[in-house]
């Protein structure tokens, strides 16, 4: 009896990896480069906050994960797809910024030889807005978080740093203000994949939790690089680089011209959240919940201007 539940045991266990590796729906984009795309829709108890597009690059030596998910339970998913793809060990988890739906699985990855990357910054903003977040993850999702769950990096990136899993070479930068404070991007060298996360949006309209003026430089740097593919943090991935970047730009661009004006009419901010950018409400998904944050945000920034 005791080795039919032992049995059973391994069996439920395989089972349960496999069927979550099967729901994570990975596809690999290029060579050893693996991306689950997320939903268009707000973090709820319905999707657990697993809304981004989350990923590993394989190398000869190891694996790096490109974000860990929006629950540890998605965390655990990506795991057991990787293991389920390829027997190389994960050596790094790096996390592109802040937000939940980036970061809530890193616990799943949280053992002896997994080093965990992240902006200069990250350390700091994560520990801001912990409580929050633990307030936020019960509230809206139903799930329960422990402090132990906000892994902070313990290696930290403050300009470039370079990564080498075995015959491939990743380039990490640390980015200006931007969408957060403490954004990162990823450029996979062998493939000539740019990971971008939420420094770009396609078809999710874009958030800014950082610099309005901040992001617009960072584009204008990120445009420069040579790259095949560009791996939103929403939406598909493009092709086309930096053509992918251009209906992310039009939007800010707008936003800063539009508000600028209205700054130097001598309208409020009420105004502004009322009235700019409205042509743009058919070209992205969930608009009417992020645009008008976009604009108060951008507004603080733009008003305090020389």
């Amino acid at each position: 009896m005791f080795k039919r539940l032992i049995c059973f045991a391994v069996f439920f266990s395989a089972f349960t990896a496999f069927a979550m590796a099967e729901e994570l729906n990975l596809k690999e984009v290029a060579t050893g480069v693996f991306v689950h795309q997320g939903i268009h829709a707000l973090p709820d108890r319905q999707n657990h906050g697993e809304i981004a597009n989350i990923g590993f690059i394989v190398g000869d030596r190891c694996v790096a994960v490109i974000d860990s998910g929006g629950s540890p339970a998605q965390g655990l998913a990506l795991k057991s797809a990787i293991k389920a793809t390829t027997k190389t060990p994960i050596c790094h988890v790096i996390n592109t910024h802040v937000h939940p739906d980036h970061v809530y699985g890193n616990i799943a990855f949280k053992e002896p030889g997994v080093s965990f990357i992240g902006h200069r910054k990250l350390t700091q903003s994560l520990a801001a807005r912990a409580p929050y977040y633990l307030e936020k993850a019960g509230r809206d999702m139903g799930m329960t978080l422990k402090n132990e769950d906000f892994i902070a990096p313990d290696k930290s990136v403050d300009s470039i740093m370079e990564l080498d899993l075995g015959g491939r070479k990743l380039i990490l930068t640390a980015h200006g203000p931007a969408h957060t404070d403490n954004d990162l991007s990823v450029y996979d060298d062998k493939t000539q994949t740019l990971w971008l996360a939420d420094l770009l949006f396609m078809g999710h309209v874009p958030v800014i939790d950082g610099s309005l003026t901040g992001w617009l430089k960072e584009l204008e740097k990120l445009k420069k690089i040579e790259a095949r593919l560009a791996i939103p943090g929403h939406g598909p991935v493009a092709s086309e680089w930096p053509k992918a970047a251009e209906a992310e730009t039009r939007y800010l661009e707008m936003l800063r011209n539009e508000i600028r004006q209205y700054i130097k009419q001598g309208k409020t901010m009420e105004q502004a959240m009322a009235q700019v950018g409205q042509s743009a409400r058919g070209e992205w998904q969930l608009f009417d919940d992020f645009h008008k944050r976009n604009i108060a945000t951008a507004f603080a920034e733009l008003e305090w201007e020389d």
